[in-house]
């Protein structure tokens, strides 16, 4: 219809500019100016009075397509497409959840048990009142559920500006602050220091439903038999000084080791541990006694008087029995320009001071990092009882500054 508007426009201007031009020029000349501005006129009054709106226009041709991981983590890709479609809602199925509107018709998303679900696609037309729907069984197993339970800290502090956080509220990471760090640490840092087995890829992070997760597998790549993710915010996110929140819920077994951590920005420079490093959490999982419930500190540095790398650590044992994959733990950090305080769920537990000037590092800016890495010096390898995959969640993450 727009088409065939605009096609008589120019026929109609073609009709009332041109050729009564052509006829006038056998008459006075003084009337041609006069009559063209009339001309022009009606031309314009035509384009007004002709309907320019798009028209109904109803979608057509929905398909839904499905990938449903069979590691057992409950994550589900759809891809929904149609003709003449605007925008999708989609109804993954399950108690609670809104439908979630998608522009691009693929969505991630993780569900929390085993289980029969419906999801049902609206795919949306020129107006929200012209719409097709279509429904699909989808079946899910889930080995893996993340808690609901756990602790949890406020989004803001009455002393305290909140500067950065990323609550992972998307589909994908926020590449505008992470990056993945690919490989093995190989040639510069092979096991990345530590004799790890794991070789890092993009693939085993996932965000959906207001989580990251980072999943450590049993899975052969690259002359490694592990798999695993590693993200940072180096040169994107740098902070100096205040107070870090991360909500997290930790994997457990032999040979399992995640952490939250941060390490100077000057690295590249300086080189490790002359850039210092805060470890925020770590866990060794285990099953030797506690290993999979003790959350551990540390501060690394260079020692000028000793020439060589030193250590400060402190640790919290949760309840007998308890691990920190039962439910969601919030490990922070206090850092001023005295001392950094840890807490586990608000408990303060382990305090350094850094004002010797040995500990000159830790008045510097430092960087995010997330990982879970398989086996090392420290937890050892896996072993028969080791259950794989293995997923840290983490709900937040959090940084603000004194006001």
């Amino acid at each position: 219809m727009a088409a065939q508007c605009l096609m008589s426009k120019v026929k109609m201007r073609y009709m009332f500019y041109i050729t009564p031009k052509y006829l006038l020029m056998q008459r006075s000349t003084k009337l041609t100016p006069l009559l063209s501005l009339f001309f022009i006129a009606l031309t314009v009054f035509s384009f007004s009075h002709c309907d320019s709106s798009d028209p109904d226009v109803m979608p057509s041709n929905l398909q839904m397509g499905f990938t449903i991981a069979t590691d057992g983590s409950g994550n589900v890709t759809l891809t929904a497409t149609a003709d003449n479609t605007t925008t999708f809602e989609i109804d993954f199925g399950v108690s609670g959840k809104a439908p979630r509107k998608s522009i691009t018709g693929i969505e991630n998303f993780i569900y929390p048990a085993s289980g029969n679900y419906t999801v049902t696609v609206k795919a949306i037309g020129s107006k929200p009142s012209l719409f097709i729907t279509k429904s699909e069984a989808i079946s899910v197993e889930v080995f893996f559920t993340i808690p609901t339970a756990g602790y949890s800290t406020p989004t803001t502090y009455p002393d305290m500006d909140a500067i950065w956080a990323d609550e992972f509220d998307g589909t994908a990471l926020n590449e505008s602050d992470w990056t993945f760090e690919i490989g093995d640490g190989c040639p510069g840092n092979c096991g990345w220091g530590n004799n790890e087995l794991e070789y890092y890829q993009k693939a085993n992070t996932t965000v959906a439903d207001g989580y990251l997760v980072i999943e450590a597998k049993q899975q052969a790549l690259n002359g490694k038999q592990y798999t695993s993710s590693r993200i940072i915010t180096k040169d994107k996110v740098d902070i100096k000084y205040g107070r870090v929140d991360i909500r997290a819920v930790m994997p457990k077994g032999q040979g399992i080791w995640p952490a939250l951590w941060m390490l100077g920005s000057n690295i590249n420079t300086v080189g490790w541990a002359k850039c210092g490093e805060i470890d925020i959490l770590e866990m060794i999982g285990g099953n030797a006694v506690g290993r999979d419930g003790t959350a551990y500190a540390t501060a690394h540095w260079f020692a000028d008087s000793q020439s060589k790398n030193v250590n400060y650590g402190g640790h919290k044992d949760l309840a007998t029995g308890e691990k920190l994959a039962d439910q969601f733990h919030v490990f922070s950090i206090v850092w001023d320009a005295t001392k950094i305080t840890w807490y586990l769920d608000d408990v303060q537990f382990h305090v350094i001071d850094i004002t010797p000037a040995e500990l000159s590092e830790f008045k510097e800016e430092f960087f995010f990092i997330m990982n879970v890495a398989v086996g090392g010096n420290w937890p050892g390898s896996p072993d028969a009882t080791t259950n794989f995959p293995q997923r840290m969640a983490v709900d937040y993450i959090r940084f603000f500054q004194p006001k």
